[in-house]
């Protein structure tokens, strides 16, 4: 719905047949000026007073603007850091609901409020005018673009992924297009997408974000984009001329090959970090109403890591956020996955599954389609929720992620855990009528060794972030199978191989969500980076040579299409279905079901796990699988008996061989995962 003249119900820059309708938020503000600029950036034109203000809406319309125009803001109010008011009209400033922008950000000394180099800088003021430094907002008109393919969760099969890391490297992706959002949705890229089985696509951050300035002093960027600049536009940087039109038909593209696209979003903190931090948007239109403060105002609260904590539980934030995820749901995004998803549930007394934003998320009938996934921590107090999410938020679930890669490190008594993680973490996630489907697998993400770098490198190599090799997981449960770094022994790759096929596999037939990361289907390595946030370069660049896993993630996401058993939506807790069988039922190497002296032995290595379908009714399908996961040596294996017999359909240490019938005994080789199917 289009604004009337002179209406502050619609925030942003809104265009009409006539003109542009103007609305920011202020609470604080004593004025509010709009300032308009030629049409490359370089000189204000025009400064105009807002003289409507209903309520904290300040509002104005121009007639005679039109779609294109470039504009900032600049704030008038008192400037008291000690008590949270950080206002200074000497900077140009962006508008939170802009949709986007022209230029890029310069950094100087002229973007601070203060006066760098003072004696308690952050209390001083800077006269300086900033505009000449900053990107200029652009008044846009948003496509609409259809809801995509709504895959069920259970049918769910995510592809983590960076814009330009995906595509910048690709042989047969064009050059224009390359790093670009039309060469995430080119033909090269969603034909191989289509192979592997994937239904959705997880961006990292495409809103607007900005390079921090120390890493620009190192000749550095933030490659990952978690500092964001505006939560209503898709970064320039991935576009050829015009951002949203093209993020729009990237989506569409996706859509039309049956993928979805699910965004990474950063609504926890802004990229104009602490009290020494630069004024660019949020500090200067409201700094106290946009962030949580503290000491009497001066500080910010840093439950991010990153300098500030933007303050959710304040309406207009809370409304920024929610009208945010309605314009990209209005633009086709199919899902969000919420970075450190704690703060949007922390309140006064800590974390609330029933927060207010969570509920407005929950409750919103704009956004009753698409999918919500947490990322259940923080480094605040109580930061660590994994579990704790309600429905229909679905968690990163790093409890699997650590476990999985302990059990094939060989680590000593890890079965029990591996047994958890296969029935969709149940301990965690199964109470309030969650679906087993709420937990997100995952062996590698963007954050972490990649599936690679697991079984080559034992410590991290991050020296090239510039911060001497302190950033960055320490322990991070890999093995470099007897070889620090790349190796040309035949017998250390084929050992390797082995371990990823075995990691992947487990990843594919455990209950859950799966989560791939981009690359990892072709071996790709960061060098032993783990950290590679500033690594725009080949280091962040998914490399393209290697064939790796491709072939063998493919059977495995098209095993898990065929048999409903893998993805079930209700949790495993090995009861009677209606014809008398169990739906769980775990075995030893022989056959018998472990005691509690099996589980609780250092040495239980290979574990069975006998899969039906729950509660099934009488007349249902009947078919059934068998998983075998051998972390130890070889050893001799006997199957359950079933009518009909079992066909090896699946062995991850002889990835070619064809699925057969098999008869006891037989071997589980050392190091394997075997899945035999009965279908009577």
């Amino acid at each position: 719905m289009k604004p009337e003249p002179g209406e502050a119900a619609v925030l942003g820059a809104t265009p009409t047949a006539g003109g542009v309708n103007f609305a920011v938020f202020s609470a604080a503000a004593t004025g509010l000026d709009l300032c308009l600029f030629s049409g490359d950036g370089k000189h204000e034109q025009a400064r105009i007073p807002f003289a409507e203000r209903d309520g904290d809406i300040w509002h104005m319309y121009i007639p005679g603007v039109t779609v294109g125009a470039r504009y900032g803001l600049r704030a008038h109010g008192p400037y008291a850091p000690e008590r949270g008011e950080r206002f200074n009209a000497h900077k140009l400033l962006l508008d939170p609901y802009a949709r986007g922008y022209q230029g890029a950000l310069r950094w100087s000394d002229a973007l601070m409020g203060y006066k760098t180099g003072a004696a308690r800088a952050d209390l001083s003021f800077d006269p300086r005018d900033s505009a000449g430094f900053m990107p200029k907002c652009v008044v846009m008109d948003s496509p609409f673009v259809p809801p995509g393919p709504r895959t069920a969760w259970r049918d769910t099969v995510i592809y983590e992924a960076h814009v330009k890391g995906l595509t910048q490297a690709h042989p047969d992706i064009p050059a224009g297009l390359k790093g670009r959002y039309l060469g995430l949705s080119s033909r090269p890229m969603l034909d191989h997408l289509t192979k592997l089985g994937v239904t959705a696509i997880e961006l990292l951050p495409v809103h607007s974000f900005i390079d921090d300035r120390f890493l620009v002093s190192k000749g550095l960027k933030n490659y990952w984009g978690y500092q964001t600049l505006g939560f209503f536009a898709p970064d320039m940087r991935y576009a050829r001329a015009d951002a949203q039109a093209e993020f729009a038909q990237m989506v569409q593209g996706f859509h039309t090959a049956g993928i979805e696209v699910i965004l990474d979003v950063v609504y926890n903190h802004s990229g104009e970090g602490d009290e020494l931090g630069p004024t660019l948007s949020f500090r200067g239109l409201d700094n106290a109403s946009y962030y949580r403060l503290r000491d009497g105002g001066r500080y910010y609260v840093n439950d991010t890591g990153t300098g500030n904590t933007l303050d959710l539980s304040h309406p207009q934030v809370l409304r920024m956020v929610m009208d945010s995820l309605r314009f990209w749901a209005g633009l086709g995004v199919d899902g969000f996955r919420f970075d450190l998803g704690t703060v949007l549930g922390r309140e006064a007394q800590g974390f609330d599954p029933g927060a207010g934003l969570l509920d407005a998320i929950r409750q919103d009938p704009a956004l009753a389609h698409v999918k919500l996934i947490a990322e259940p921590w923080d480094i605040g107090p109580g930061g660590y929720q994994l579990g704790r999410f309600p429905h229909p938020f679905t968690e990163w679930n790093d409890r699997f992620r650590d476990g999985v890669r302990r059990f094939w490190r060989g680590d000593a008594g890890m079965a029990p855990d591996l047994a958890a993680r296969l029935l969709g973490s149940a301990e965690r996630f199964d109470h309030s009528n969650r679906p087993a489907t709420a937990s997100i697998n995952f062996i590698a993400a963007h954050d972490g060794f990649t599936l690679a770098d697991l079984t080559q490198f034992t410590v991290k190599r991050n020296l090239a972030n510039g911060e001497d090799n302190r950033d960055g997981h320490s322990d991070n449960h890999s093995d470099n199978l007897g070889v620090e770094g790349p190796s040309d022994d035949l017998g250390v790759t084929a050992a390797r191989a082995l371990r990823a096929r075995n990691m992947a596999a487990t990843l594919f037939l455990a209950q859950g969500t799966p989560m791939w990361l981009a690359g990892d289907e072709v071996g790709n390595s960061m060098g032993g980076n783990n950290n590679a946030y500033a690594q725009d370069n080949p280091t962040g660049w998914v490399d393209w040579s290697g064939v790796g896993l491709t072939d063998f993630v493919a059977r495995l996401a098209a095993l898990r299409r065929a048999y409903p058993i893998l993805r079930q939506r209700h949790f495993l807790h090995a009861a009677l279905r209606a014809d008398g069988v169990r739906d769980v039922i775990w075995r030893r190497p022989d056959g018998a079901e472990p005691s509690a002296a099996d589980w609780h032995d250092p040495a239980f290595r290979c574990i069975g796990l006998e899969l039906r379908e729950a509660a099934a009714a009488k007349g249902a399908d009947r078919s059934a699988l068998y998983l075998v996961f051998n972390g130890g040596e070889d050893v001799a294996l006997i199957l359950p008996q079933v009518p009909g017999g079992w066909r090896l359909i699946l062995n991850s240490a002889a990835p070619d061989a064809v699925p057969h019938l098999v008869v006891d005994p037989l071997v589980a080789q050392a190091q394997s995962v075997l899945v035999f199917a009965n279908t009577p």
